[in-house]
């Protein structure tokens, strides 16, 4: 008669977890295949370059918001001096309103119409302040008033931290675009992600003729 082999738990034991081990790393090798797969097809990529957009996005506002809370008192300034210039003054006051009841979201990027509706607001302020300084311009004692030249070099800056901010967004959303329409990664976005273009944030036109006034002459 043939002999039964009987194996001890102690190999039983050993061979389920030399099984186990097995599977943790063939486990570990598919997950490994699969991040370097998804990082070849953009599929990390676009959302962080999506994040970016968000950031841009942020830093865009928050100058133009700056602005706009440098106003009432570039207004109140002016009105102590030239209080009959009604009409102008309150343009100002409108275009500010218009501009801060105007607001879009991180999600609303990829809206033409949203975005176009924001530019439009924020390009009814740029362009009711370029009147304002018109006006100022006539009246040498605003020029000389210290507490308008403060807000006017706060403003001058601000401006100018707006357009930086513009064309970071601008860049932001053109690495973006590009991204998601490039292969692979437009198959993986098409397949998995699913993001939107985002609208690029025109400069207003009226802002690159502006009137340069000079309020350090106080003649």
């Amino acid at each position: 008669m043939g002999r039964i082999s009987v194996q001890s738990p102690q190999n039983n034991n050993k061979q389920q977890m030399d099984i186990l081990m097995t599977k943790r790393i063939c486990l570990a090798l598919v997950a490994m295949m699969l991040t370097m797969s998804l990082a070849g097809c953009g599929y990390n990529s676009m959302q962080q370059q999506e994040e970016e957009v968000f950031a841009a996005w942020g830093n865009l506002e928050a100058a133009l918001q700056r602005r706009s809370d440098l106003i009432p008192n570039l207004v109140e300034t002016v009105k102590a001096a030239a209080g009959h210039e009604k009409e102008t003054l309150q343009a100002v006051v409108e275009a500010r309103a218009k501009a801060t009841q105007t607001k879009i979201s991180p999600d609303m990027l990829g809206n033409k119409e949203a975005l176009s509706q924001f530019q439009a607001a924020q390009g009814g302020l740029s362009s009711a302040l370029s009147r304002l300084m018109v006006v100022v311009e006539r009246y040498p004692d605003i020029k000389a008033n210290q507490n308008f030249l403060g807000l006017q070099h706060q403003l001058e800056g601000t401006e100018n931290r707006i357009n930086v901010a513009r064309q970071r967004y601008n860049d932001a959303v053109k690495m973006f675009n590009s991204s998601i329409r490039s292969f692979p990664n437009s198959l993986t976005n098409s397949v998995m992600l699913k993001l939107e273009r985002k609208e690029f944030f025109q400069a207003d036109p009226g802002a690159k003729v502006a009137p340069k006034v000079n309020f350090g002459d106080k003649s």
